[in-house]
């Protein structure tokens, strides 16, 4: 099969009315999309990333009115939510309705649904009779593709199109969040901060360990994860501990300069968590294609993006 890279919102929703797979570009990551309401569109998902069919999808619609179509309820708390962060990278787990067929839920009574922020996906939803799922458009458990030539090293010549957007802004994927005994409960950290969270609705609740049977989408251990093993720490200890390797160093802003360093990845040399979660995948990558035997990552501030980097790193570091 050819890939075809574009900016065809025409030949994409063909495509998609088709039953075929498309990857759509979002704020977040790249997504691979496919008719939400199709089970053998949805299957195809699966199958070309490699990814296990317990793990739910998430759903994107074109506005968050669009929730009632396919959720049995919308909490008050999500509303507030939404009004404060749709479209952008937040997803709601709600009950779903019948019409979300089983195989994008994981099988599970819930379904996750979320409005990306991106103008061509976003035109592309408009005209689409259906809703869109679309986990990230890379082969299961690897690092998310944050732009159109990402996907293309990855899924080339697997589907037939990527609509291409450019580099995605945000470049992590979305916070997951449900509403739970009326409190929200976060199961994946991701581009909307928890102080962004807690100044719209007060405390929240963290859930968001691995799971063998997860409830949501972002919620296995292992995941994001490059081919060279990666080691999460203090960079000074890391590179103690092994200075007999070949290492790569992924930093928030500060160069080192060990003799076994044979490649480095600064995210924000301004130390903006921002700009560091923008850069991430795109450095995880990068170093990937190195010849270090190790890749060390150093630990980011505890605040702000900077969680949602160290649980994407602290994924990317556990054992499959």
């Amino acid at each position: 099969m050819q890939t075809i890279t574009g900016t065809d919102i025409n030949k994409s929703a063909e495509l998609l009315n088709s039953g075929a797979l498309v990857a759509i570009p979002t704020e977040t990551v790249y997504g691979l999309a496919a008719n939400a309401l199709n089970q053998d569109a949805v299957l195809k998902i699966f199958e070309t990333k490699g990814r296990p069919t317990f793990n739910p999808l998430i759903v994107h619609v074109h506005d968050a009115k669009e929730f009632l179509k396919y959720a049995v309820e919308v909490p008050e708390l999500v509303t507030k939510l939404a009004q404060s962060f749709s479209p952008g990278p937040i997803t709601f787990v709600l009950p779903k309705k019948n019409n979300i067929p089983d195989i994008v839920t994981g099988g599970g009574d819930t379904v996750a649904l979320r409005v990306p922020d991106h103008p061509l996906t976003l035109k592309l939803l408009a005209q689409l009779d259906f809703p869109l799922a679309a986990p990230s458009a890379n082969p299961f458990g690897y690092i998310s593709p944050v732009d159109a030539r990402h996907v293309k090293d990855q899924l080339g010549g697997k589907i037939p199109y990527i609509l291409d957007g450019g580099q995605c802004m945000i470049g992590i994927e979305s916070t997951v969040v449900t509403v739970l005994s009326g409190k929200v409960v976060v199961y994946r950290l991701g581009g909307v901060s928890l102080e962004d969270l807690k100044d719209v609705v007060g405390d929240v609740e963290l859930r968001i360990h691995g799971d063998a049977n997860p409830v949501s989408p972002g919620q296995l251990k292992s995941h994001y994860a490059p081919t060279i093993p990666l080691k999460l720490g203090r960079m000074k200890d890391l590179l103690i501990e092994f200075a007999s390797k070949k290492v790569a160093c992924l930093t928030f802003s500060q160069n080192y300069f060990e003799e076994n360093i044979v490649a480095e990845s600064i995210l924000s040399p301004g130390r903006d968590l921002h700009i560091a979660a923008r850069n991430l995948f795109t450095a995880l990558r990068k170093l990937d294609n190195s010849n270090a035997e190790l890749i060390l990552a150093e630990r980011f501030p505890e605040y702000g993006l900077g969680l949602a980097i160290n649980d994407r790193l602290e994924r990317a570091a556990a054992e499959n």
